[in-house]
């Protein structure tokens, strides 16, 4: 059996707005052909230690949130090592959004804490938008025959 893979990496600290991304992942991943996978880290050291330490990175959609509870930001993240085309900012300052569009990002949704609900919605669209660019032939040829 071929299980058709895509991970999304989330770095954002606040739980509730975790629980609701992973929600309404759950939810599409029920209506579409891919298997997610989810790497959630909540706080910028994690992402020094276990994603910038890295030489190469495999994940298809990254949540970049920016600040985190230990007072650092996400905005470590290696973007000019692993790219920037698959990163959605999602900071609930625009300001801080708009640095990430000025290093190469290309979707900001704003997050607004008041409508948390509506933020994960938008969210989830995106990525699903970004899933179905990627026909299955595509993600076969990726993850399983190595053409170059």
């Amino acid at each position: 059996m071929v299980v058709l893979n895509k991970t999304i990496l989330i770095l954002e600290d606040d739980l509730i707005t975790v629980s609701k991304l992973l929600k309404r992942l759950a939810d599409l991943e029920a209506d579409q052909p891919f298997s997610l996978s989810t790497i959630v880290l909540s706080n910028y050291q994690q992402v020094e230690e276990f994603i910038n330490s890295r030489e190469k990175l495999n994940v298809d959609i990254v949540l970049l949130d920016r600040d985190c509870k230990l007072g650092g930001s996400f905005h470590v993240y290696g973007m000019e090592k692993f790219g920037a085309d698959n990163i959605i900012a999602i900071s609930s300052v625009p300001e801080y959004n708009q640095d990430l569009i000025a290093r190469g990002v290309k979707k900001a949704i704003l997050k607004d804490y008041r409508y948390l609900d509506k933020f994960a919605d938008e969210v989830v669209k995106e990525i699903e938008k970004r899933l179905k660019k990627h026909s299955l032939l595509d993600t076969l040829k990726k993850q399983y025959i190595n053409i170059k």
